[in-house]
């Protein structure tokens, strides 16, 4: 079944919000009549998403305590069990609270791709809707989210040993010798694609490679159907309030450890599951090209727009209904 906004699901404009304001017994009996709306013949995933640091975490643990249900990470990062505090895991604290999927599962030097945490999602959401009957998956990450709600190109999974050629191709005589190739084996990606972006450019090159066919004739853009209903809800705050909560995270981060455990992960820093937000801003400190105040402030800023490329990429998406966080009277849920 493809996702699309259900006219039952009305209480996203309506209901939802009511019940975020009404006292706890008038909310509990409003939960009760979304959950009927809900469960209408199939199987439900819930999507909760935003850009980061809008406050999915709190929300998710909520909700997954009302709807009964585990909740399924989709932010790549938290994968990585060495990166806890960079990334805002839920603490210990909170998945006994309630069960994560897709947390601290990955070791730094593991391979994984949007194409794996679809294949992997969909065998879980298999096994869950034996016993539940709505599913909450929570997170910002685009491309895993659109991976599990829409599907992906299948694309061939690329062998190390072609992606470590590459990479010290580029690294020795730079972009110009992988645009040439990825001209000659795909002239119609060439033409398409940012050529200044070496990471794009070098992956459609080693799909060509890899699949002996041009990338472009892989990149079918067709949504797959789902055996089961998909409901999505988006955070979010206005910009300013939204960068204050990101700076001041990125400030109890550092207080919470986030320098020791940067510097801990330092000797793997060639790793791809290292290049993000957080991290590689430290290890310029660690090699002394930056003062730390200045990393700091890098890692804030780089935050900052991240969380504007997630916002573009989901306002394409029309099936999402949008609410502050705010509106949750935590108090009366908890």
């Amino acid at each position: 079944m493809t996702e699309v906004a259900y006219p039952s699901f009305y209480f996203l404009k309506t209901t939802l919000h009511e019940i975020f304001h009404v006292n706890l017994h008038q909310k509990l009996a409003s939960m009760d009549t979304i959950l009927q709306n809900v469960h209408l013949k199939a199987p439900t995933l819930i999507v909760l998403l935003g850009p980061t640091g809008v406050g999915k975490t709190a929300l998710s643990l909520d909700l997954a305590e009302h709807l009964n249900s585990p909740v399924i990470s989709a932010d790549s990062r938290q994968f990585y069990q060495a990166l806890p505090i960079g990334t805002a895991a839920p603490t210990k604290e909170e998945q006994k609270r309630v069960q994560h999927y897709f947390v601290g599962n990955l070791q730094l030097t593991d391979y994984y791709s949007a194409s794996q945490f679809e294949t992997d999602v969909l065998l879980l959401l298999d096994n869950l809707f034996q016993n539940h009957e709505t599913i909450l998956m929570s997170g910002g990450s685009m491309m895993y989210i659109d991976a599990v709600c829409k599907g992906i190109d299948d694309i061939p999974t690329v062998d190390e040993k072609l992606r470590a050629d590459l990479k010290e191709l580029y690294e020795k005589e730079g972009i110009e010798p992988i645009q040439n190739q990825l001209k000659l084996l795909d002239p119609v990606f060439y033409r398409q694609v940012d050529l200044q972006n070496h990471k794009r450019v070098i992956h459609a090159l080693e799909i060509c490679l890899m699949a002996g066919k041009p990338y472009s004739s892989l990149r079918k853009n067709k949504i797959k159907q789902r055996p089961f209903k998909i409901v999505k809800i988006g955070l979010q705050r206005p910009r300013e309030e939204l960068y204050e909560r990101i700076n001041q995270r990125v400030d109890d981060m550092m207080t919470h450890g986030l320098l020791e455990e940067a510097l801990a992960v330092y000797p793997f820093r060639h790793l791809n599951s290292l290049n993000t937000v957080g991290y590689k801003e430290l290890f310029k400190y660690f090699s002394g090209e930056w003062t730390l105040d200045f990393a700091v402030e890098k890692i804030k800023q780089n935050t900052r727009i991240y969380s504007r490329k997630q916002m573009t990429w989901f306002k394409r998406d029309t099936g999402i209904r949008w609410f502050h966080p705010d509106n949750v009277n935590k108090k009366y849920i908890l």
